[in-house]
């Protein structure tokens, strides 16, 4: 069932959201100091290309640095992504086949607010 909902995910949303996400990290990494937020961002298009069977968990080596990076990433880009998935998953419950696809993009809210000290793994069969 992952495999279907990542395919139709992937032609309706996800392709478009991971690409918005790889040109912001290729933008992060062009600006050598904010190198690791475009880490994070490709990680973040890693997983909005397939995020059905994956699941997200804190990094208990995480320390004060990534702290203070969400910090400054919600205040410039976090709270967008966030806006933006939450009313793109509003706009795809509207359907009774998009409401999968509305709750990936809910579950996508977390990463897009706080990239940093996270890390994306498969969820237990």
């Amino acid at each position: 069932m992952n495999l279907v909902l990542n395919v139709i995910w992937l032609v309706l949303a996800g392709f478009w959201m991971a690409l918005g996400y790889v040109v912001a990290g290729i933008i992060c990494c062009v600006l050598i100091i904010t190198i690791p937020f475009g880490i994070a961002s490709f990680r973040i298009a890693n997983y909005a290309l397939w995020p059905f069977g994956r699941t997200l968990v804190d990094r208990r080596d995480a320390g004060v640095g990534s702290v203070v990076g969400n910090i400054v990433w919600i205040i410039f880009a976090g709270w967008w992504l966030a806006l933006g998935h939450l009313v793109t998953g509003f706009l795809l419950c509207v359907t009774i086949i998009g409401i999968p696809l509305g709750l990936a993009n809910f579950k996508l809210i977390p990463v897009s607010l706080v990239p940093l000290g996270r890390e994306i793994v498969p969820v237990p069969a």
